[in-house]
């Protein structure tokens, strides 16, 4: 039986962009074992010495210039990667993307981040013919994601599929399939398990996420959530930011037998399962696995652009809520503690309101262009 082959391209810019991508591929080999697929961080595999100075001085402006980001997003909202810079992306960053789009012949390619998407599509202005997936890792559409060379655009919401018809992409191009996450994420396999292998209390417990990169640095918020520690335990998970781990290691504050400080782990859907409320930064692909877990979610100081857009839509779904001030804190802290089976019980509901999600939604999308593509060729 032929093998099929999708290439799964990406970036670096925050981690939920390749988690997407690798949930899409292990979702891919789940529903067909004649799907091969691969994936890519493009920028970092083409040029490893140049990529992570890029993605340092990104990094550096968000946190230190947030204004500047959210006029640029505002600014280039309903704009398109011009040819110019696709150009420049190209000779700068990719030159040999062609080669490897040549060497892996894959019968799909599937990007999860605008600017490979960029690349492939001139690549398909100049010649290639390996159909184009665009899948939309947040609950907005910014232009940068729009190009007439896409063949498909995976998006999370009928709200963002409207978006992108204003921007004048045909409505048969486009799918409302939710975000990938990765399966196990739609699991619910219960607490007792996962909390003797963590170590935890049966009570109700908080995840606190700093994302990817680790920005979520709230002194005040963080502190303060400890001040419940006698009656709430909380998981502070760090992700790759050290520093602020060994800080917290050393402040008083987090030195108690119901607070748990964890590094960076694959095991984020394990520690959503045994948690009552997730407070984290409101990007797409975190939002999208508190989402399959039906945790709720308070929002810590969205980044301007994209995860502010995540905020909204899970605000207005009921799903989550801002920490607007301290108040907001008090109150979930209060209800976990004087009325957690409340919690418990609206958890089960919520659990019983996402089945008719399907999270294999994409990938069987994507599986069907590849047999169309097989068809054609």
């Amino acid at each position: 039986m032929s093998k099929y082959r999708v290439l799964l391209l990406s970036e670096g810019f925050g981690s939920g962009h390749t988690q997407a991508a690798y949930a899409l591929a292990s979702s891919l080999r789940k529903i067909s074992p004649n799907i091969q697929t691969k994936v890519l961080e493009l920028g970092s595999f083409l040029n490893p010495k140049v990529a992570p100075l890029i993605l340092t001085a990104y990094k550096k402006t968000v946190i230190s210039q947030p204004r500047l980001v959210r006029m640029m997003y505002r600014s280039q909202y309903k704009k398109s990667i011009n040819r110019l810079a696709t150009l420049a992306l190209h000779r700068l960053f990719y030159t040999h993307t062609h080669n490897v789009v040549r060497q892996l012949k894959p019968d799909v390619i599937v990007c999860t981040h605008p600017i490979p998407g960029a690349v492939i599509s001139r690549l398909k202005r100049l010649g290639l013919r390996t159909p184009l997936c665009m899948v939309i890792t947040d609950y907005d559409a910014h232009g940068t994601w729009v190009s007439p060379e896409v063949n498909r655009y995976l998006v999370s919401t009928p709200d963002v599929r409207s978006k992108l018809i204003q921007r004048g992409v045909p409505i048969q191009k486009i799918e409302v399939s939710g975000i990938p996450v990765h399966p196990k994420f739609w699991e619910h396999t219960g607490k007792v398990e996962f909390q003797q292998k963590f170590g935890l209390k049966n009570m109700p417990t908080v995840l606190v996420m700093s994302g990817g990169w680790g920005l979520m640095s709230d002194d005040v918020v963080n502190a303060y959530l400890t001040s419940f520690s006698d009656k709430i335990q909380f998981i502070f998970c760090f992700g790759n930011n050290d520093k602020a781990y060994r800080k917290a290691e050393q402040n008083v504050n987090f030195n108690h037998p119901n607070i748990h400080l964890i590094r960076y782990t694959n095991e984020i859907d394990q520690l959503m399962e045994v948690s009552d409320l997730l407070v984290t930064k409101p990007g797409g692909m975190t939002c999208t696995e508190g989402l399959a877990k039906a945790i709720p979610m308070l929002f810590y100081n969205p980044l301007p652009g994209q995860e502010e857009k995540n905020s909204q839509y899970f605000t207005q779904q009921g799903w989550g809520e801002p920490i607007t001030s301290i108040d907001v804190v008090t109150e979930w802290m209060e209800l976990l503690i004087n009325d957690y089976d409340a919690v418990v019980e609206q958890r089960k509901q919520n659990i019983a309101q996402i089945d008719r999600y399907n999270p294999t939604q994409s990938a069987h999308s994507i599986a069907e262009m590849v047999e169309k593509s097989k068809v054609l060729s």
